[in-house]
């Protein structure tokens, strides 16, 4: 009786580990393939098209036009940047819902495509959709859209979100990664973009049209699993995922929003206290991940030189020249930024200390293709992968920024090495450039002088404009 009691012991506790590891892995989140948008070659915006296209404004003065040719100028932003098919029809500062429609069924039908077809996963097989678009809000939903659109099964979960700004992509990856802990065997596709038809700003207000400026053309699709028997095939795993938002205080709230100015128009508010505040929500992040991701040998030496630091500067008054760093390379092989803009991706380089060749990938999407709000993570990714440097045991840590204020960062482990060229095929080896400057500076060197005297042909354009001609 001893021994049958010990062996169904033995055996229930091998059960019970079993069932555990078991858990474990039908709760992995793999990505088994991702797929970036890439517009036709029509719908390249130039800084000169900008120029342009600003010029049309009428309530726009001379002073304001400086202004955004200034902004464009010196934003990082390329030459080859994609813009909605309404900018170049003529009627990209007054567009139709007709216009943003558009604009999400190309970016579907074309990114969707692909990704069928190169991950051989049909439509009917998607168990979990979740789409993120944060300034478009159709009714029926851009989900049901894309499931009437593909003939997806009745029983599919489906999740449509907005208002989430740049952060959305990392916030559509926890849902999927919380659907995977309940319901096994599963496949869920993931799509990130951005409505820039309808947000053109027609005021004149400095703090909202600026974000004419800055914002592109993009999206991305993300098939996820956590089926066992794909892990093998898929591209990624997805340690851990940390968000945090800044919601409760006031000033982290109204930083970044979407409003009407005092004429009516509507647009977004980037207000001065939007860099601090970007600031304490990374810190505030990084303090949460930081434990996740990183030896223990390297927390301890952080806490302990930080702490040496303090007590010397509050009983001994030495003066600290510079603070240290928690050195995040002793965790990560990659890092992913959001390509917010220049400031952005300067702002991050300092808090993380990190180094221009850790920046390039942010600074070189930006410049090809712009901010793409919530998808620009995925070009980051891909102009990794396209520049062979992902290999299998690598990782990846994406950091996304988002009104709210919101920062989420997640780490990623590479399964296997990757090559693919995806949406940077055709330009990849040009990269990086001997130079970022944008090559308008020289023709538009006057608005940078100090007092500024417009060009004979400026004034004349907005005497135009304010005639009516």
């Amino acid at each position: 009786m001893l021994v049958i009691s010990a062996c169904l012991l033995a055996l229930s506790l091998l059960y019970l580990f079993y069932k555990l590891i078991d858990k474990r892995i039908s709760q992995s989140c793999y990505i088994l393939h991702y797929e970036c948008f890439k517009p036709t070659e029509d719908r390249k915006v130039s800084t000169e098209f900008s120029g342009k296209m600003i010029r049309k404004c009428k309530n726009l003065g001379i002073e304001d036009y400086q202004f955004l040719l200034r902004a464009i100028v010196s934003s990082g932003i390329g030459e080859e940047t994609y813009g909605p098919r309404n900018f170049f029809l003529g009627h990209g500062t007054n567009s139709s819902l007709n216009d943003s429609l558009h604009e999400m069924d190309e970016f579907f039908s074309e990114t969707l495509d692909k990704l069928f077809s190169r991950s051989r996963v049909s439509p009917q097989d998607i168990d979990i959709l979740v789409v993120n678009v944060s300034v478009m809000a159709s009714v029926p939903s851009l989900t049901s859209r894309i499931i009437n659109h593909y003939k997806m099964r009745n029983d599919i979960k489906s999740f449509n979100l907005s208002g989430m700004g740049c952060s959305a992509s990392l916030i559509s990856i926890n849902i999927v990664q919380n659907m995977f802990k309940t319901h096994r065997n599963k496949l869920a596709l993931v799509l990130t973009s951005e409505s820039i038809a309808p947000s053109w700003y027609n005021g004149n207000e400095r703090s909202m049209i600026l974000t004419n400026c800055l914002f592109r053309c993009g999206g991305a699709a993300v098939l996820l699993t956590n089926k066992r028997g794909l892990q093998k095939q898929s591209m990624f795993k997805l340690k851990c995922l940390v968000r945090t938002h800044l919601g409760s205080s006031d000033e982290a709230y109204t930083c970044c929003r979407q409003q009407e100015d005092d004429k009516g128009h509507v647009g977004f508010f980037l207000g001065k206290t939007l860099p601090r505040t970007a600031t304490r929500a990374l810190t505030e992040n990084l303090k949460n991940i930081a434990p996740k991701i990183l030896p223990l040998t390297a927390l301890f030496c952080f806490i302990l030189i930080a702490n040496i630091q303090k007590f010397g500067a509050k009983f001994l008054h030495i003066r600290v020249k510079r603070k240290v760093i928690l050195n995040f390379k002793l965790g990560v092989d990659h890092f992913c930024l959001h390509p917010g803009g220049k400031a952005v991706i300067d702002g991050v380089k300092q808090s993380l200390g990190l180094t221009e060749g850790d920046m390039e990938p942010s600074r070189m999407t930006l410049h090809r293709f712009g901010n793409t709000s919530a998808s620009s993570l995925w070009y980051v990714l891909g102009y990794m992968e396209a520049k062979k440097r992902l290999k299998k045991g690598d990782r990846v840590l994406m950091i996304g920024f988002g009104s709210g204020f919101k920062c989420n960062s997640c780490m990623w482990e590479v399964l296997r090495d990757l090559d693919d060229k995806n949406v940077w095929e055709d330009c990849v080896d040009n990269f990086p450039p001997k130079s970022l400057t944008n090559p308008y500076l020289e023709k538009y060197g006057w608005i940078n002088d100090d007092p500024w005297i417009p060009p004979p042909e400026i004034v004349q354009a907005f005497a135009s404009i304010e005639s009516g001609d």
